[in-house]
């Protein structure tokens, strides 16, 4: 947390405040089967150490929330368990493509693509996930998924096998409600899931993973409340993937920033 708060402007301590930008756990979820999810990565520090999610979105690229830049040098790929990790074949060394318009999660456009320098192309246990083709509005009270390595309960510790959960979407409105009565003002361009009049969502070390509806990638994970997770509690957030894609499409046909 101390990391994020001292990338937020003076004008804006007292929002950081309020949030829980630095990551996320799965709170009431459950291990994830080896054959499933393999789009999903570790952001790692020098130290090897879990600090965000991911997904593989290309043979190259991963894409993950902007504020997960902090102290991220490398991404794992190819397994669900993060003790068995084989540094020469899934090991990722990346350059970070932030948005231009990113300044800190309360204030929005926390997206983030990591270019992997070299590709993913020839690694087992590796898929992509499907982005949206055009902007989308996910239906009120749809039932989706996310998934991370995260704590599993306030103040716990991360897990070394990935943990998914049901979230169901709410409905924008009420979410804007529910966070302006904690004098949050919610950025444009985001999606609201889980921890809301539900046990069940995401906390500390899940920021970056996504939010899947179907089949497809549709929400990248932001921020909760104050790093609480004894939900239920205000609904949490998440950025809107449809609404930067021209910016994903543009980084991927060009393959750089």
């Amino acid at each position: 947390m101390m990391q994020a708060l001292q990338k937020c402007p003076l004008f804006y301590l007292l929002t950081c405040l309020a949030l829980h930008a630095l990551g996320s756990e799965i709170i009431n979820g459950k291990k994830v089967r080896e054959e499933e999810m393999q789009y999903m990565a570790s952001l790692q520090d020098g130290a090897d150490n879990h600090v965000c999610g991911g997904f593989l979105i290309s043979e190259d690229f991963v894409l993950t929330a902007a504020h997960c830049q902090v102290g991220t040098t490398s991404v794992v790929l190819g397994t669900h368990n993060l003790m068995k990790v084989d540094n020469k074949m899934m090991r990722f060394r990346v350059k970070t493509c932030k948005h231009p318009s990113y300044n800190n999660a309360s204030s929005g456009n926390d997206i983030m693509l990591l270019q992997l320098l070299k590709k993913a192309q020839r690694i087992k246990n590796v898929k992509l996930i499907q982005l949206p083709t055009s902007d989308i509005q996910i239906k009120d009270n749809a039932t989706c998924h996310v998934a991370g390595w995260g704590f599993t309960k306030t103040g716990g510790e991360t897990v070394n096998v990935l943990e998914v959960v049901d979230v169901n979407v709410t409905n924008l409105e009420i979410c804007k409600r529910e966070w302006k009565a904690d004098k949050v003002e919610l950025p444009a361009n985001v999606i609201c899931a889980g921890g809301y009049e539900t046990d069940k969502g995401f906390c500390k070390y899940d920021s970056g993973g996504p939010l899947v509806c179907g089949e497809k990638a549709v929400g990248i994970v932001s921020f909760n409340r104050r790093e609480n997770c004894n939900y239920p509690d205000d609904p949490n957030v998440y950025t809107d993937i449809s609404k930067y894609l021209p910016w994903i499409k543009e980084i991927l046909e060009k393959k750089r920033c």
